[in-house]
């Protein structure tokens, strides 16, 4: 997450390859299959794959995809195991990261992790280090145009039960309770209201700005080699990233 815009990051990551984009649909499959597991295959009794569609959707995850995913996590196209598992430490300079992971061999995923934060002066710590220094929210990003209206947005969203907004640039931002995520998505949902990202976020309390070049150079590079890990879903982190490094 950056200090500036959390939308900015979005961005980065729909503006990535295809081969980047696969990747992004193979850790989503993962999601589906948690989300089944727990749940059932069937999206209308269970919110928790409701979510994780609008996901897939939102990243332009094509629909025989999503039915596959589906249809592998109930064991009809075989089945793999998988268990999330969360990584709580330390980059460089005091930055605190969280790194959500789905894996099939816990073993091989925390060595895994455990190299990035070494390889760039990072430090792994217990459960609980430094969770506390992040909210659990619900983030939706909605398309803002020349057409939008900001106040009646804004009363939309409170209708539906969302706890704010903030207006960006080309977005509006809409936060809600984590327990009230898929209410306040389906509600917007009815109302026609399509997302440009739809998922729930750890969103940092304060930022951290790197001391300087070198510490930012080793944070940008643990947070790459995290992001590439084929087993990790999500890195949050409170680090203050120059926009221009973000742009990239």
């Amino acid at each position: 997450m950056s200090g500036h815009s959390k939308w900015h990051n979005i961005q980065m990551k729909k503006g990535k390859t295809d081969a980047i984009r696969g990747k992004i649909f193979t850790k989503i499959g993962r999601e589906i299959a948690i989300a089944v597991r727990e749940g059932g295959a069937n999206p209308e009794s269970n919110s928790k794959l409701r979510d994780v569609i609008a996901k897939a959707k939102s990243n332009n995850m094509p629909n025989d995809n999503i039915t596959r995913s589906i249809k592998k996590a109930s064991g009809e196209l075989g089945n793999v195991d998988y268990e999330e598992i969360n990584y709580e430490g330390y980059a460089p300079g005091g930055i605190a990261v969280i790194v959500e992971t789905i894996t099939d061999n816990r073993n091989r995923t925390a060595s895994d992790i455990r190299h990035c934060f070494a390889k760039n002066d990072g430090s792994l710590g217990v459960t609980g280090s430094v969770g506390f220094m992040f909210d659990k929210k619900g983030v939706l990003v909605i398309e803002r145009t020349a057409d939008s209206d900001e106040d009646e947005m804004m009363m939309t969203v409170l209708d539906a039960g969302a706890e704010d907004m903030q207006t960006l640039d080309d977005a509006f931002e809409v936060t809600t309770d984590p327990n009230e995520f898929s209410v306040v998505r389906e509600k917007l949902e009815a109302q026609g209201i399509s997302f440009l990202s739809a998922e729930v976020q750890m969103i940092p309390q304060n930022t951290v700005a790197p001391a300087d070049d070198d510490v930012l150079d080793k944070v940008q590079k643990l947070l790459e080699m995290l992001e590439d890990n084929d087993d990790v879903q999500n890195v949050w982190h409170n680090a203050e990233l120059p926009e221009e490094e973000e742009e990239e």
